[in-house]
């Protein structure tokens, strides 16, 4: 997939700030970035990649952020999950079901979660999402996996009361921030099994959900294959692919977010994505 030394042996791939104040694509390996002169989607759409002449950037100093910044579609999946669809009394659905968050609301590793002050139900939803490659449409599940690019972790954040006012999930989901992303793509050659990864998800020190992508009822072939019948999948689009049970609206008492407090999605063999949480300023 990748054209890249052989000193990058682990292809995380970041958006970070470069030396001129703007975004750019990096490859991630210690304690050190090396820009790659181009955006992440370029790099999907192509799938090479190649450092730049120029000393590499120091990680710890170095803004991320989210991996792409503004996909061309951020999709998502809902209950997805046969324990999160118990826990919120649904059926298991027969069909995925497909909903989108709108691209402005990414937010990437180390920035806040906005909670808005017309909602008084904000949530969390710890997701394993996959990253679109190579694009097209009526993509077989026989064939899905060559269009994946790498995979990324996103929190759902939700507007409870928003998303249950009417029919339609798209008012609670799309809030200004919420749609955490990062900190960086894995690609895909760096994951053997894709559906065999623990997810978990800690607010101040405690687990609240806890489960592995095994469990997901559509896995990633039948959602390349089911949403590229509808919309031509594009490089750099995102699909996250739905949350486990553990979420604050399905507890007993139910369990918001606050501010001053601290999101961690975690995936394993892709890393942790933490998020603070703040109160939206007052007009």
């Amino acid at each position: 997939m990748a054209s890249c030394p052989t000193t990058l042996l682990l292809m995380r791939l970041v958006t970070f700030r470069n030396r001129e104040g703007r975004p750019e694509a990096g490859a991630f390996s210690g304690h050190e970035i090396a820009g790659l002169g181009t955006d992440m989607v370029s790099i999907c759409a192509s799938g090479r990649f190649e450092p730049v002449p120029g000393p590499a950037y120091d990680a710890r100093a170095t803004k991320l952020f989210a991996p792409i910044p503004r996909p061309p579609k951020f999709i998502c999946v809902g209950l997805n999950y046969r324990d999160h669809a118990a826990e919120a009394k649904m059926e298991i659905p027969a069909v995925p079901t497909i909903f989108n968050k709108f691209t402005n609301v990414v937010i990437g590793p180390g920035q806040p979660i906005v909670l808005p002050k017309v909602s008084t139900k904000p949530d969390y939803e710890a997701e394993f999402a996959f990253v679109i490659g190579r694009g097209g449409r009526y993509i077989p599940a026989a064939s899905a996996m060559e269009h994946v690019f790498g995979y990324t972790i996103v929190n759902d954040v939700s507007a409870r009361d928003f998303q249950g006012a009417s029919t339609q999930w798209l008012m609670g989901k799309t809030f200004d921030t919420f749609g955490p992303m990062g900190p960086w793509i894995v690609t895909r050659d760096e994951i053997a099994d894709p559906h065999a990864l623990e997810i978990s998800l800690e607010i101040g020190g405690e687990i609240l959900q806890k489960s592995n992508t095994r469990e997901l009822i559509f896995k990633t072939p039948e959602l390349i294959e089911y949403i590229s019948q509808v919309v031509t999948l594009e490089p750099g689009d995102v699909v996250a692919t739905g949350t486990p049970s553990g979420v604050g609206f399905a507890r007993r008492p139910r369990r918001w977010l606050k501010p001053g407090e601290e999101v961690i999605v975690r995936i394993e063999g892709i890393g942790e994505l933490r998020n603070p949480v703040v109160a939206e300023a007052a007009s």
